[in-house]
Formats: structure tokens, C-alpha cells, sequence
């Protein structure tokens, strides 16, 4: 398996997460996203930050009623970087499949 199959933004447990949540949804509220992850808000703030500048999210603010809300969209780019990654991942555990097959078939030669 090549390293270079993966994405480095989302070996990061947190914003796999991040990404994979936002896959339903066409925009999320800020509080929701950072409830369902379970993040404080300073922390997937710095991580919405390093997906915007990956291009893999995009962030809209503005008010409901008096009150800010900020609202969050995975764009198509995050979604091919998911793909790619999640197509990286299965590839993994396919090779171990395959690997653990052929020693159970060799041993019982």
C-alpha cells in the first residue's frame, strides 16, 4: 500500500469525523457538528480551519434571529478526498484479508 493513497488531512481521526458526518447533510450548524463529534468549540474550530484550507469544507456565518451561527458544507472536493481515503482504507484491509487467507491455506497444507 502506497502512503501517498491516503490523505494526510484525514488520518486525523477528528476531522475524518469532521468529514464523514458533513457527508449527510448539505449544511451543518456549527453546534450540532461539534456536539455529534464531541469537540469543544475552539477545537473544531482549529480543525474546520485545516479543512477550509484543504478546500474540503466551506463556512458560511450568519444570524438566526439576534444570535451568529456559522454553518458548515463539505464541498466536492472533501468528498473526493473521503472517497480516495475510504478507497485507500478498504484496500488495506482487503490485503490483509487476502494475506490471512493464504496463511490459513498454507498451514493447512
Amino acid at each position: 500500500m502506497d502512503p501517498a493513497d491516503f490523505d494526510s488531512a484525514l488520518l486525523d481521526p477528528t476531522r475524518l469525523s469532521i468529514v464523514s458526518l458533513l457527508t449527510g447533510v448539505d449544511w451543518a450548524e456549527f453546534g450540532w457538528v461539534r456536539e455529534t463529534v464531541g469537540l469543544s468549540p475552539s477545537a473544531l474550530s482549529k480543525q474546520v480551519g485545516t479543512l477550509e484550507a484543504r478546500g474540503y469544507v466551506e463556512v458560511k456565518k450568519g444570524y438566526v434571529g439576534k444570535r451568529p451561527r456559522t454553518w458548515l458544507n463539505l464541498t466536492q472536493a472533501g468528498r473526493n478526498a473521503l472517497e480516495g481515503h475510504v478507497a485507500a482504507l478498504r484496500r488495506v484491509v482487503e490485503e490483509s484479508q487476502r494475506a490471512a487467507e493464504r496463511r490459513e491455506a498454507q498451514s493447512g497444507e
